[in-house]
């Protein structure tokens, strides 16, 4: 009795750590702040099958055991290869083990029936890094969180992801997609490594490390001075009181007169606003800041210009049938595309007729 108990106390602790949704969701985030029963404090866990086990080392690791002591009762499995083999599992199929452990390795002597394992763990991670851990379920959620932590600049987002079947590469997109949504804090676009704990799995944990162009704080104070710049050219103008063409002809009048375009710029919309000029990036960055502020619908268009990276604009009203590039010296402010195509402006989604004109 006393062992069903443990091992029911065990499996609850178990289940707070890391909650999955049972089914996809479009956004939801777990966060568990329930107190989990103390391990390590001298007294041991019973376990009486593989699966428990496999469990109590779990929870050892949940817990950020560095030593943990079980107790085999009734055992009749072959203890020594199923304490190598939990171990084995947890350390490297598990998405916390994985992510979280560098080693796990036991000891155990026989007592009469039983058997007295002593669990020894090595961690690659802190405790604090384990605790921090946010659970999430969908692609959405990965985004918002992605966008949280580039938005304050952050080194880290880790998450613990259920029913995840995509790989790196996926990830390295929704982080592009997240910068280049927010292009009030799109400061340089950071070098960033995920990995994925385990690499394959339903359920994984995915570890994002972002290197940015400078210091955070600094980083911060851009993001704040463009802002509030930003703000201040908005505060006349006020957008909500005027027709949707009337806030069109105000974003380009706006755009043609503070947004500034260098060859060789910086790519960001602060250096378009308040430094000594952007290249195409930070062109259509300061675009798409000042178009969300007036209310005009627009998306960032990245694709190539002759061959070489360029970015561009395009306005989401017409179905589309307009884009926008400051950077271009004379001609008309809005282009088809068409016009583009003949330019030597190549982008996925291109339409066809304009990919091939006759």
């Amino acid at each position: 009795m006393r062992r069903a108990l443990l091992a029911l106390a065990l499996c609850c602790a178990l289940s707070l750590t890391g909650c999955s949704a049972l089914l996809e969701r479009p956004y939801a985030v777990v966060e568990s702040h329930t107190e989990q029963p103390a391990a390590g404090d001298g007294s041991s866990i019973q376990v009486g099958t593989y699966s428990e086990l496999v469990n109590a080392v779990l929870f050892f690791v949940s817990q950020g055991t560095e030593v943990g002591e079980l107790q085999l009762v009734e055992y009749t499995g072959d203890v020594e290869e199923d304490l190598n083999r939990a171990c084995l599992e947890v350390a490297t199929e598990d998405p916390l083990g994985a992510y979280a452990v560098d080693f796990i390795k036991n000891q155990y002597t026989r007592v009469l029936t039983t058997y007295e394992a002593t669990i020894t763990i090595s961690y690659r991670r802190t405790r604090e890094q384990i605790n921090s851990l946010v659970n999430v379920t969908g692609t959405s959620a990965i985004r918002n969180e992605v966008a949280e932590a580039l938005a304050d600049y952050r080194s880290e987002a880790v998450l613990r992801v259920g029913y995840f079947t995509a790989d790196a590469d996926a990830i390295a997109q929704l982080v592009r997609q997240a910068y280049y949504d927010a292009p009030a804090s799109a400061m340089g676009m950071p070098e960033f490594t995920v990995s994925l704990y385990p690499e394959s799995g339903s359920q994984r944990i995915v570890e994002i490390l972002f290197t940015y162009p400078g210091e955070a704080s600094a980083l911060r104070q851009k993001r704040d001075a463009l802002q509030a710049e930003v703000d201040a050219l908005m505060l006349p103008l006020r957008p909500q009181q005027q027709s949707a063409s009337a806030r069109r002809a105000t974003l380009f009048a706006v755009a043609q007169e503070r947004i500034q375009s260098a060859p060789g710029g910086g790519p960001s919309a602060w250096d378009a606003l308040l430094g000594d000029g952007a290249d195409s990036e930070g062109t259509a960055l300061a675009f798409q800041l000042l178009s969300g502020e007036l209310l005009v619908g627009s998306t960032l268009v990245e694709g190539t210009l002759n061959g070489e990276p360029h970015f561009w604009n395009q306005l989401t009203e017409d179905d589309g049938a307009h884009y926008v590039d400051l950077t271009r010296s004379g001609g008309g402010l809005t282009y088809s595309a068409a016009d583009l195509a003949e330019l030597g402006y190549v982008w996925e989604g291109m339409p066809v007729s304009a990919e091939n004109p006759q």
